[in-house]
């Protein structure tokens, strides 16, 4: 085994742990953002359609971060 070949498999493990860590962020906003919208819901049930709706879109923004994520994990190996 020679060092350029342990370098690449170096680089491959911690690309895939970057990415570990970066699903990390999306994941506790996509929760944060849900409780948030039960909580509202549970505040105000006739702004149920509108929270739901806007629910959706943070959902959409947050996990735009986990694709840049995975892009930049293909990218890095």
């Amino acid at each position: 085994m020679d060092a350029t070949t342990v370098l690449a498999a170096l680089e491959g493990n911690v690309a895939t742990m970057g990415y570990g860590l970066a699903a990390i962020g999306p994941a506790i906003g996509v929760g944060i953002v849900v409780g948030k919208t039960i909580e509202g819901v549970a505040r105000q049930p006739e702004l149920a359609g509108r929270l739901q709706v806007l629910m959706f879109i943070g959902i959409a923004f947050t996990e735009a971060l986990a694709f840049i994520g995975i892009a930049t994990y293909f990218i890095f190996v």
